[in-house]
């Protein structure tokens, strides 16, 4: 189990936690967790192919916004992508994530598709082709999110697939 117990309510910091012997292309991600607290944010987020600090893919689920976003961050700047078949404009989609219990967040990601699941539910799929190759796996906060991480589980796909 890894814990993020600061209660820093910089609302501009994402605590990292990255799996150094790890580098996947094609694969999922999945993590156990459990939103304890935050004022600014109670959220807890995956994070693959994972270049350095400024470029990255991530999904995140927050307690208190209601709602699993992916982003991707590039040089820096963090951009949340729609999901598939939805306006350009849309940040993610609306669910409840029950606060101070354990929950289960997962991507799969194949080429450029990737589909997040929570509860073991299909929620969405994004398109995006920014980072294509292979890159480290990890988990991701904000700001003042206390989140507990449990059941770390990366596989890699064998083949991949054209999309």
């Amino acid at each position: 189990m890894l814990a993020q117990t600061s209660t820093d309510a910089t609302a501009g910091r994402f605590p990292l936690a990255i799996l150094e012997s790890a580098k996947v292309a094609n694969g999922s991600i999945s993590v156990k967790f459990k939103a304890m607290s935050g004022t600014v944010d109670q959220a807890a987020g995956l994070v693959w192919r994972y270049h350095d600090p400024n470029n990255y893919y991530i999904v995140r689920a927050n307690a208190l916004e209601e709602n699993v976003v992916l982003y991707k961050v590039e040089n820096g700047q963090r951009l949340a992508l729609a999901p598939k078949g939805s306006p350009s404009k849309t940040y993610g989609v609306r669910r409840h994530i029950p606060k101070q219990s354990w929950n289960t967040l997962a991507v799969q990601f194949e080429a450029n598709v990737f589909t997040v699941s929570f509860g073991g539910e299909k929620l969405f799929q994004v398109i995006d082709s920014t980072f294509s190759g292979a890159g480290k796996v990890g988990l991701w906060t904000k700001a003042d999110s206390v989140t507990y991480f449990d059941d770390l589980q990366v596989l890699r796909n064998s083949e991949s697939r054209t999309p």
